[in-house]
């Protein structure tokens, strides 16, 4: 058969190899379904192909203001950076800008050869510096399970003002049924089959040491234990290997 590319081929992957339908796997569809979820909720959690960097902006309503947050999607694991809301062209305008000044002398120099490309390279790192210094970047905090990002600052004093825009940095979790290429990523497919190994060795633990009808004996306790190991190595791959850094999103 293809490779699993929707949720139910994925299902139908795992039992086969675990001998469906030569070996009957006795496992209830509800507890299949749970498995399934527990894979993909391991793999969005820790897996870095798991989730996409990209950007959204968001329009600052007046319950925004008064709320003191910015409502972001449920889909969104990481919130990575709050592009500066002012910068230090806010000073001043136009000619008198301090930086326009600085860089039309810079840009002078560069034009008649009295500086070189690293000058201009140094004293670009030199005004991002005085930007820090003099704008700073907004503090913020997201709150996953509130679905919130709070920004300090002075909301009710016009900080952040109804109809500004905001530009944030994200990490969203790539949606598997849009995409069904995840469902044959190969830890999902092997997470998956020993999650419902282990659930079969769970369900079959009453029967352990019972001798069955034709003098079978069945040994749930194996493998409860085999996959258990499984998973666990399965875990410590994925966090040493496949994990992003811890302080990816700081910067």
């Amino acid at each position: 058969m293809a490779l699993p590319s929707t949720r139910q081929q994925l299902i139908e992957f795992c039992l086969r190899r675990l001998g469906e339908p030569v070996v009957e796997v006795n496992i209830d569809v509800d507890q299949v379904e749970d498995k399934i979820d527990d894979t993909l909720q391991m793999y969005r959690e820790y897996h870095s192909d798991s989730t996409l960097r990209t950007y959204m902006k968001h329009l600052v309503t007046p319950e925004d203001v008064t709320n003191g947050y910015v409502p972001i999607p449920a889909d969104v694991v990481f919130v990575s950076r709050l592009f500066p809301l002012t910068g230090i062209s806010d000073v001043s305008t136009g000619m008198f800008n301090v930086k326009y000044q600085m860089m039309l002398n810079n840009m002078g120099d560069f034009i008649s050869w009295a500086g070189d490309m690293a000058y201009f390279y140094q004293m670009e790192q030199y005004l991002g510096m005085i930007d820090m210094q003099l704008t700073g970047t907004p503090q913020t905090n997201f709150s996953r399970h509130q679905d919130r990002l709070y920004i300090y600052g002075e909301w009710q004093n016009g900080d952040i003002q109804a109809g500004d825009y905001l530009a944030i940095e994200i990490y969203q979790v790539i949606d598997p049924d849009l995409h069904g290429s995840i469902y044959n990523d190969m830890f999902i497919k092997n997470y998956a089959t020993a999650s419902i190994k282990q659930q079969w060795g769970l369900n079959m633990l009453k029967f352990d040491g019972i001798q069955l009808p034709g003098g079978v004996t069945v040994n749930g306790r194996q493998l409860y234990e085999e996959a258990t190991q499984e998973l666990v190595q399965l875990e410590e791959k994925l966090r040493l290997e496949q994990e992003l850094p811890i302080d990816f999103q700081i910067g």
